[in-house]
């Protein structure tokens, strides 16, 4: 491989014109693209194979005026202080406004609150529920302001009138500040790192257009392929932090090159070779990790997962052609053109009169303190990650909304009026003959509204068939607490008598159930997403640093660092602690989806920095050095790199954090956080403290398997040990 990288960027180099042209052509294409064939992005998602999706394609089927899945949103109307909804005005009021809801596009049913008898005790606060055939994420805009106009008349009778429900939804993605705050960050470091300004920039522009020519081609894909409104964002986040980091790797090693006197051909083609293979490796670690969401089953994750992925694969390709053409044009300008007030980082260390670098220092800290090294680490990931224990998952409601917010006013008026699982009620659907239905419907009814934490349940309504009926219950518990999902299951397990007697067939559904089910799926389903990623992890540092212990260590390293990241996610999202600097408006359970999305990006990441950062080790001590000096002389030779990519990553993903969708917060906060500690605690502190430890048993590998294994050379010795002149001594670069 390192041989044909050598290749690929010196023909890069050589034929820049082309090369920029190409890329140049593909991006203005695809914009094109995007403009024309994009379609608009929807949260609109099946399960296959959970209860509740059944039930929604079976009342498509029997029941087709009944839209299950259908956005709800519930008007509710307040009396002024001091008086009651009880007036001949208030009740031509209201009635005007539910005329004027039943007219709105999509509306396929409105309840009257006095017919529905859905006024509260003190006759303060009446609710009507409006139905859509269509889910809340495809309410166009439009659609949502005359739902909010409707009520008009209500509000000039001198009523409060407030919309909730799921149509309309709290958040929304936010502005690109965020965005652009963790780019600064990252071209502040840039040129911290390397004391140029053309080589600060590059792996922004090389960045930036990876950024852009994989999401005009994602936006292409959507006019085939529906989006989820999270997807581009996540691809967005990946692509911008990967970009800038395998960027960064190419272009140190070429300054390296060129310092050492090789003219600048040569140099890329050396740094293709040696960097530009860690980079490769890197990079299919994380593709593994987001290409295998698709083995959870779970399509708006598969979609989400290839989306980021083939961002990461466009930083790649980016990095090993365009990046050496632009190189080209550049030359030996990258080690030139210097920042004012920043020292130029291109002196030995290891020389009598270098003062040693902070990477050089640290590293000797550790090895000399191992012990205490691994030991503090690990208690203080330990420490961190207690509040996983109390981790909870939901999918988010407008119980969590923002306070004040109209959605989140609504809810609590409703839960104030008539409990608060009048915000997520159940639908439970029976089938079976006519004549079953009719002698077991009302035992179902009896048995059901005998539950705890049942507020009512509803006559039982056939289809015109009659072999279909649907109850609708009312929880007394809020749509994400535990009883309500302990509600649920009891509801389901009265399935088992009717099963036996082969009378009828029962389901739970409507939003609640779907959120339970999607979240119990989600559970079920992570611990064969790591066996299958990590497993193929595995294999693939395997084949990189032909060792057993490494890959056993990196892994079990990520588990610290999953383990932390979690507990502090908890911490401030779950538990709403420090809520006021990371602008936590409602502490609530964490998105069922985050945890296994998360999970993948991190373990793309972690493995990053392992095969950066310890495969330097290993070609140090392929080249004859000891186990010791091996760990400090590639430590030290990719600290400065290693310490500036992880900063600009978690600059990156930081700046989400200021996005006003607690999904895309969330998860900025998740991969900020993560990206720290692996960086900085599990890869720059406890992996070199253990491989002081073990010595030369980290690089050991069975007889049998050194033969079976491919040499994937990673570190570029081959090429390096073919080409005429010898190798040069390696560009240190100190961490100020």
């Amino acid at each position: 491989m390192a041989r044909y990288l050598y290749r690929l960027a010196r023909g890069s180099f050589r034929h820049r014109r082309l090369v920029l042209a190409v890329w140049l052509l593909a991006l203005i294409l695809l914009g094109l693209g995007a403009s024309t064939l994009s379609k608009p992005s929807s949260d609109k998602f099946s399960i296959p194979g959970i209860e509740a999706q059944k039930a929604i394609d079976l009342l498509g089927q029997k029941f087709p005026t009944v839209s299950a899945d259908g956005a709800q949103a519930l008007v509710v109307f307040q009396a002024p202080s001091g008086q009651i909804l009880d007036t001949p005005a208030d009740r031509t009021a209201i009635a005007a406004a539910v005329t004027k809801l039943g007219t709105l596009p999509s509306v396929s049913s409105v309840s009257d609150p006095f017919a529905a008898k859905a006024v509260s005790d003190d006759k303060t606060i009446a609710l009507a529920t409006v139905t859509y055939t269509v889910q809340a994420s495809e309410l166009k805009p439009a659609e949502l302001d005359a739902l909010n106009a409707a009520p008009d008349a209500a509000r000039s009778a001198g009523l409060s009138v407030t919309v909730g429900g799921d149509a309309i939804a709290a958040g929304g993605a936010g502005g690109a500040s965020g965005e652009v705050i963790g780019v600064a960050v990252g071209a502040i470091v840039l040129a911290i790192t390397f004391g140029s300004l053309v080589a600060a920039g590059l792996p922004l522009l090389t960045a930036l257009i990876g950024v852009g020519v994989g999401l005009a081609g994602l936006f292409t894909l959507s006019h085939w392929v529906q989006l989820s409104s999270t997807a581009p964002v996540l691809a967005l986040m990946l692509g911008l932090a990967v970009g800038i980091d395998y960027a960064l790797f190419i272009i140190s090693r070429y300054r390296h090159e060129l310092i050492a006197g090789r003219d600048p051909e040569d140099a890329i083609g050396r740094a293709a070779g040696t960097a530009g293979s860690a980079v490769v490796f890197a990079g299919l670690t994380v593709l593994i990790a987001l290409a295998g969401l698709s083995v959870v089953g779970i399509p708006f994750l598969t979609v989400m997962g290839l989306a980021a992925a083939g961002t990461v694969a466009m930083a790649v390709l980016i990095a090993l052609t365009l990046l050496p053409a632009l190189l080209g044009f550049s030359g030996r300008k990258v080690i030139g053109a210097r920042v004012p007030l920043v020292r130029r980082p291109d002196y030995d260390d290891e020389s009598p009169a270098a003062r040693p670098s902070v990477g050089r220092r640290w590293v000797g800290l550790v090895l000399r303190h191992r012990w205490p090294a691994v030991i503090a680490g690990v208690v203080v990931l330990a420490v961190i990650a207690i509040p996983l224990t109390a981790l909870r998952t939901a999918l988010p409601d407008n119980g969590t909304a923002a306070p004040g917010s109209p959605a989140r006013v609504a809810y609590d008026l409703i839960a104030k009026g008539f409990g608060p699982g009048v915000n997520g009620p159940l639908t439970v659907v029976l089938t079976g003959t006519p004549e079953q239905l009719k002698a077991t419907s009302p035992d179902v009814s009896k048995r059901i509204a005998a539950l705890p934490d049942v507020l009512a349940v509803s006559p039982a309504t056939p289809n015109k068939a009659g072999d279909t009926m649907i109850l609708p219950v009312i929880p007394k518990s809020g749509p994400s607490s535990e009883a309500t999902k302990t509600l649920v299951g009891s509801i389901r397990k009265l399935q088992d008598p009717l099963a036996a007697d082969d009378k009828v067939q029962l389901y739970v559904t409507g939003q609640t159930a779907v959120q339970i089910d999607v979240s119990s799926k989600l559970s079920s389903a992570l611990p064969v997403y790591l066996v299958v990623v990590i497993g193929l992890a595995f294999v693939l540092l395997l084949l990189v640093f032909r060792s057993i212990l490494v890959p056993i260590k990196a892994a079990l390293g990520f588990l610290l660092t999953i383990g932390s990241t979690f507990g502090a996610l908890v911490a401030v999202y779950q538990w709403g602690w420090l809520s006021f600097i990371f602008g936590v408006s409602q502490p609530a359970p964490i998105v069922a989806f985050l945890p296994i999305i998360v999970i993948a990006i991190l373990f793309g990441l972690a493995m990053d920095y392992q095969v950066f950062l310890v495969s330097r080790m290993r070609e140090e001590y392929s080249h004859g050095a000891d186990a010791e000096q091996a760990v400090a002389t590639g430590f030290r030779h990719g600290a400065r790199v290693v310490t500036a990519a992880a900063i600009i990553m978690t600059a990156v993903f930081s700046g989400f954090i200021l996005s006003s969708d607690d999904i895309i917060s969330s998860i900025g906060f998740a991969l900020g956080f993560g990206v720290l500690v692996d960086a900085f605690v599990v890869r720059m502190t406890i992996v070199p403290a253990v491989l002081g430890l073990v010595g030369d048993a980290a690089w050991w590998l069975p007889r049998w398997l050194d033969r079976v294994l491919p040499n994937v050379d990673v570190e570029g010795s081959k090429l390096l040990s073919e080409l005429s002149d010898p190798e040069p001594q390696d560009e240190l670069m100190p961490v100020h």
